[in-house]
């Protein structure tokens, strides 16, 4: 890896340190509900949505109430996006004429923007109205990102309270979380993208004559607005199929850096914000620092991989170097403007956080190259991870952390003063569980059943990479997707959304569980035994427990695929020579 990558890494690991302490405070002012800078402008405007909808904001809920409210919610919004892509064709803001969805395509879109997971199977741009990227995936762009950090909220309240039958309201969570959080970021940042050249309009598509004589169609629209919450609620699922790959989305290098540290930004602060609700900011550092860690080991792999030459291209002399080497790695797939170290940093990022932000350029990765977001994802996206689901990801392993140590020297296990017993447990496996069960399970069926191999552009290893990562990606919530797979059929429409549920509400459901159980203990003063869980070694051990988990559970499916098509082609015995 270069100078200028090592460089790279580092200033965006500082920036986004720097940000986290300020970003978790004000995350938790919020949500503890108290007072804060935008409250004399915004206030009044909460007030307003609670009489309007007939909230309580006082009457908090058990974590049945908070879980059924979130079911609910996510019900309407399903119907909702679903009814905007059927009835788009006699819908106005359509200057391109689009036609109603397909049936399958709006069932997996909508499922895929309830979820925080905007995997899209179909382009953007010849298929959405204005009204429907507008009215429905950005405003679901807001609301799901939301509905994740209410439920990380929620988690975080079942540590800090004491002997509480509640877990906080959900109705006020996802108001106050759009409100405060979301949308001034998004307007500020939003206005900033239009400002470096991002579209932000509902003129008709510009027709446009080539230097060929050709005719071109030039898509435009409303990007910003929608760019800047994909994101910044780590979404994915861009106004353009590219996604950032794509100019439009992503002019030139300041806004491409600026959107990863968006990306990160609330991942990182929400364990901040966890470290000052349980009154100790050291815990927050500690659950950081192990994210950290993985992130970092992830993403100097990747870059390590990807600034290595293609062995099948060094033969003819690319980028005109007589002789095997290639001067600038592995540019395939990589956008030239930002080169090799910007893409395959802003690849690692959205896949460490949800954010399928890119997609094509998975699918030119080296092999370890594409290991890496691979495992980011099937490690249940703990590394900073989405919007919520990175901070109750990672306490979901520091609790099977804390069971294991405290059998180990013999003592009740505990976490945060809290007593871990059968139920916490039980339901922390049932979660953790479920996420392995739904992506090996569909993966399973998909190479046996011919609708499941009919959608893969390569065979042998890499053809079972693509699968495996489209059931990765989709039960992770993170949208993004080896180029290869043509997953826009009624097979693929209907197992992706499957795992799509799976990975959004049969993995939080018990979460709640465990929430309202632990708000109920007594709170445990500390003792000479107990575990120091700011310590490095608490660090260590998380991290530890992450990759065994996640070793046991997913390396002998992942193995087959990038780890076997390294060694091939590194023998030279996979795939053919291209022909120069």
């Amino acid at each position: 890896m270069t100078g200028n990558g090592w460089v790279q890494l580092i200033v965006y690991c500082a920036i986004v340190t720097l940000l986290t302490r300020p970003l978790g405070g004000y995350m938790a002012r919020v949500f503890n509900g108290e007072r804060t800078p935008l409250s004399p402008l915004l206030r009044p405007l909460e007030r307003a949505i609670y009489r309007v909808c007939g909230v309580d904001e006082r009457a908090e809920q058990h974590w049945v109430v908070y879980a059924a409210a979130m079911l609910f919610f996510s019900l309407a919004g399903f119907v909702s996006l679903y009814a905007l892509q059927r009835l788009q064709g006699y819908l106005p803001f359509n200057p391109a004429g689009q036609g109603a969805v397909e049936p399958s395509l709006a069932f997996n879109t909508s499922i895929s923007f309830i979820t925080n997971t905007n995997w899209q199977s179909y382009t953007p741009e010849t298929t959405m109205s204005y009204l429907v990227q507008m009215a429905g995936l950005t405003v679901h762009n807001f609301v799901s990102a939301a509905t994740g950090i209410a439920l990380a909220v929620a988690l975080v309240r079942g540590f800090a309270r004491r002997q509480a039958s509640t877990i906080g309201n959900f109705w006020v969570d996802l108001t106050r979380c759009t409100l405060y959080i979301l949308l001034p970021v998004s307007v500020v940042v939003g206005l900033f993208f239009v400002w470096q050249g991002m579209p932000q309009n509902l003129n008709a598509y510009t027709e446009a004559t080539t230097l060929e004589g050709a005719k071109q169609v030039i898509a435009q629209g409303p990007v910003a607005s929608q760019e800047v919450i994909k994101i910044f609620g780590t979404n994915g699922g861009g106004f353009f199929n590219a996604n950032s790959a794509h100019p439009y989305e992503n002019p030139n290098a300041l806004t491409n850096f600026v959107q990863m540290i968006l990306i990160f930004a609330i991942g990182a602060g929400l364990t901040n914000m966890f470290g000052r609700m349980v009154k100790d900011e050291r815990q927050g550092w500690a659950i950081y620092a192990a994210m950290g860690v993985l992130f970092l080991g992830g993403a100097i792999t990747a870059l390590l991989a990807e600034s290595e030459p293609n062995p099948h291209f060094a033969a003819f002399g690319v980028d005109g170097v007589a002789g095997p080497a290639q001067a600038g790695g592995n540019m395939e797939g990589k956008e030239v403007r930002f080169g090799i170290a910007d893409s395959a940093l802003f690849a690692t990022v959205t896949t460490d956080t949800s954010c399928g932000a890119v997609n094509s350029m998975h699918d030119s990765f080296m092999p370890l190259g594409g290991f890496v977001p691979l495992v980011d994802i099937e490690l249940g996206e703990v590394i900073f991870g989405g919007v919520g689901s990175g901070l109750y990801g990672m306490l979901a392993f520091a609790i099977v952390a804390m069971f294991v140590a405290g059998l180990m020297v013999g003592r009740t296990p505990e976490y945060l003063g809290k007593k871990l017993e059968s139920k916490e447990i039980r339901m922390t496996i049932l979660a953790l569980l479920s996420l392995p069960l739904s992506i090996l399970g569909w993966t399973a069926l998909a190479t046996v059943v011919p609708e499941g191999l009919a959608g893969i552009a390569n065979t042998g290893p890499h053809g079972f990479s693509e699968i495996l990562y489209a059931y990765s990606s989709s039960t992770g919530n993170n949208g993004s997707a080896f180029a290869g797979i043509n997953a826009n059929t009624l097979f693929y429409n209907t197992t992706l959304a499957g795992a799509m549920l799976i990975g959004r509400f049969i993995f939080v459901i018990p979460l709640l569980a465990v929430a309202g159980s632990l708000a109920s203990k007594k709170l445990l003063p500390p003792s000479a035994g107990t575990f120091p869980t700011h310590s490095p070694l608490f660090v260590g051990l998380l991290v530890a427990v992450v990759a065994i988990l996640g070793g046991l559970t997913y390396f002998p499916a992942v193995s087959l695929g990038p780890i076997v098509e390294q060694a091939a082609m590194t023998a030279g015995t996979l795939y053919p020579a291209p022909s120069p």
